[in-house]
């Protein structure tokens, strides 16, 4: 039976384009590690501009916590073997009044869920991998973005991979630092290029093949 990988996340899983609209499957992130896992794996992609851990927007509308949509989106996709969780990055944004840790602290409840709501086909509960979201880049004063999330959005999102390993060890869930293997364009500082989501998917196609198959 063929493994099952739910990404769940942000604009970087749905695939934005720092030029534009959204890349083809071929270049996000998700449909990349699948191709580099093979035949024997299913990659589902739930990526949407805009969601957080566990806030609505009350700029950008409803619809955006990660919190309130994961469990329909688990209960609807299993069996899963993995889900993947890469958000965060939404949450620095200055009107949500969060820090790195608090950020990291919501993120629990999303692993809880996936515990909770979760399922593989032996009736076990999933593999959770938190990943931490790359760094928001220091050219974002000079961005369209910076009105949106301020400055202190860059230091928060140095600050993701220490508080996200914390929740990891605290969860007994997996964890990568996206960071270490990729980083936003020079555009808006915050969306992958397709080098960039080509990085990422070698380093997440690595940690799902030592994790499923080790």
């Amino acid at each position: 039976m063929k493994k099952r990988i739910l990404c769940f996340g942000d604009s970087n899983t749905y695939g934005s384009n720092p030029a534009g609209g959204r890349f083809d499957a071929e270049t996000r992130y998700p449909m990349r590690m699948a191709a580099l896992l093979g035949p024997d794996y299913t990659v589902l992609e739930e990526g949407l501009g805009g969601r957080t851990v566990c806030f609505d927007d009350p700029v950008e509308g409803g619809y955006k916590s990660g919190a309130a949509y994961l469990p329909p989106c688990l209960l609807s996709h299993n069996p899963l073997d993995l889900v993947i969780l890469m958000l965060g990055t939404n949450d620095a944004k200055q009107r949500f009044g969060m820090n790195a840790h608090t950020i990291a602290q919501s993120l629990q409840q999303l692993v809880m869920q996936v515990r909770l709501y979760g399922m593989n086909a032996v009736g076990d509960r999933p593999r959770c991998l938190i990943v931490a979201p790359p760094h928001i880049g220091e050219n974002l004063p000079h961005t369209g973005l910076i009105e949106n999330f301020g400055a202190q959005a860059i230091e928060t999102s140095h600050g993701f991979a220490k508080e996200y390993l914390k929740i990891s060890r605290i969860q007994k869930a997996d964890f990568l630092d996206a960071a270490q293997v990729c980083s936003p364009s020079e555009r808006d500082a915050v969306h992958l290029t397709a080098q960039g989501h080509l990085a990422l998917a070698g380093a997440l196609a690595a940690k799902v093949r030592a994790l499923l198959e080790g």
